[in-house]
């Protein structure tokens, strides 16, 4: 007996470790760094900026600082934001809901970036269109304009994706760069057909519930309504619960560009299975490898001369990242979104650091700017994490 294990013990050393090893919760952030944050936040309200907001920032292994500021609306006497208060993520969706649910079936041989759209969907079969990949799709690469008429949505959900399939492309797939929502619309639809179960299904099953994102789903039930942050008003109402987004809501809350309502501490959930390489407390969802896919810079230079980097469905180097990513994070190797309603997240990988911020900044007028407020949430979130000193 004791002569087998002896044989056996070089072989067991040898194995590979396959378990990965749980990240160390993150120190709080220094006071004087929370401070900073306090303030900018309070003078964003002050200005009108955001009637609330809520700051979530961490590491890998945790958040090292989460607040909540102002009320639901301007109305003094309305609900203070609390951080369990929901908002309407707007573009985030299209990384944390749509791009991921594209992974996890590459990640299951479900389908390859590298195939051609018309694969999935018979609609996209056009001399123009056939050729379009999903990659090309998730780097804001395939020809499409960035948005159909709304009045193209006003029929069936079958027919406003028709009109996609035949409007004209802007220019030559693969040729250029143009952010475009139409992108993740055909995206949404690849997710059905590839996996045999609409968007907002899949994305529960693979992404939020695995994850613990359990203030995370498109159309949230209405016992939420109490809890989320009202944006404009439609046909006199206000937008409570239901998507902002005109396109997401003429096709029922659900598509690929927009859609997810979630709280602070569920998109840094997110952002940690990001920098934990595609796990989060002993639930894997994408595996390493798709994960560095996922993030990795693709550069190109636009007919205007512009440099460009985008990750598949996430920002890294463009006119719009600079306010999130603040002034410390790394240029070239962090990512991201931002949305339109006013929400963004930054990751930076290098310094093991992520920075959340949700507002309704279209709160009551769409009239508002958060550039500013970005930026500094970004800048101090950066100079507080910089150091891995925990």
């Amino acid at each position: 007996m004791l002569k087998s294990l002896v044989l056996l013990l070089p072989i067991l050393i040898l194995m590979p470790d396959t378990t990965s090893a749980a990240a160390a919760a993150p120190k709080p952030i220094d006071d004087a760094h929370a401070q900073q944050i306090d303030r900018a936040v309070a003078g964003a309200i002050d200005l009108e900026m955001t009637p609330g907001a809520v700051v979530v920032a961490g590491r890998a292994g945790g958040n090292a600082f989460e607040k909540a500021y102002g009320h639901l609306t301007y109305d003094p006497n309305s609900p203070a934001d609390t951080t369990g208060t929901v908002f309407d993520l707007a573009s985030l969706s299209k990384s944390i809901g749509c791009a991921t649910s594209i992974m996890i079936l590459a990640d299951r041989g479900k389908l390859s970036v590298s195939d051609p759209v018309s694969k999935y969907i018979p609609g996209m079969n056009t001399a123009d269109k056939k050729d379009i990949t999903i990659e090309q799709c998730l780097l804001h690469r395939a020809g499409f304009i960035p948005d159909n008429p709304i009045k193209d949505f006003s029929g069936s959900p079958e027919s406003a994706y028709e009109k996609i399939y035949q409007a004209k492309l802007k220019y030559e797939p693969g040729k250029d760069y143009e952010y475009s929502d139409n992108s993740f619309l055909v995206l949404g639809e690849v997710v059905r057909a590839a996996s045999g179960k609409p968007l907002d299904q899949f994305a529960q099953e693979n992404i939020f519930k695995p994850l613990k994102m359990t203030h995370t789903t498109y159309n949230p039930p209405k016992d939420w309504d109490d809890n989320i942050a009202p944006t404009e008003k439609r046909d006199g109402k206000w937008i409570t619960g239901v998507v902002h987004d005109p396109r997401s809501y003429a096709l029922g809350g659900v598509a690929g560009h927009a859609g997810v309502f979630a709280t602070g501490d569920d998109v840094a959930r997110f952002c940690r299975m990001l920098l934990n390489k595609g796990e989060l407390d002993g639930a894997r969802i994408l595996s390493q490898r798709q994960v560095e896919e996922m993030t990795k810079p693709r550069w190109l230079t636009t007919p205007k001369g512009e440099k460009i980097a985008r990750g598949y469905g996430l920002d890294i180097d463009s006119p719009h990242s600079p306010a999130p990513r603040g002034k410390v994070f790394e240029k070239d190797e962090s990512f991201g979104h931002t949305g339109y309603t006013g929400t963004s997240y930054w990751i930076d990988p290098k310094s093991d650091a992520f920075v959340v911020l949700l507002t309704n900044r279209v709160h009551p007028d769409d009239d508002a700017d958060i550039k500013m407020l970005r930026k500094r949430i970004g800048t101090i979130a950066g100079e507080a994490l910089a150091k891995k000193n925990d």
